[in-house]
């Protein structure tokens, strides 16, 4: 039998097994990913250098957020970091950089916190007042 060829159908494969269960995921955006135990991979797309920090959307591929610290030195990264967790009402310490530290495309892991409170508090935060 022939190898299978790399490209959109090894992606679709990949998605399809990299979630826990079809029923338990459907409801949230691919951009929030559950990991073993308790802990939620959230792929953002940062924006430094803005006037004030807010997340601007909640998409199926990333959540937009605005940073109000300059890219340079990891200023952006930290202020993420604290503005994440603040966002999340979570302590400091549980949420951490998965990837993309000198990338605009990042990785953040929240430790202890369920998909649903995830999703409930970017949704909240996103919303204009």
């Amino acid at each position: 039998m022939a190898p299978t060829k790399k490209g959109k159908k090894s992606n679709l494969a990949a998605s399809t097994t990299a979630k826990p269960t079809a029923d338990n995921t459907s409801s949230f955006p691919s951009c929030l990913r559950l990991l073993a135990p308790s802990s939620v991979a959230i792929t953002i797309h940062a924006k430094p250098g803005s006037k004030s920090a807010s997340i601007t959307n909640v998409s199926d591929e990333a959540v937009g957020v605005q940073i109000d610290a300059p890219a340079r030195d990891g200023e952006a990264n930290a202020a993420l970091l604290e503005y994440m967790s603040s966002v999340l009402g979570v302590k400091r310490r549980q949420v951490s950089l998965g990837s993309g530290s000198k990338s605009r495309d990042k990785v953040v892991i929240v430790e202890d916190m369920t998909q649903q409170r995830v999703f409930q508090a970017l949704s909240e935060e996103s919303k204009p007042t």
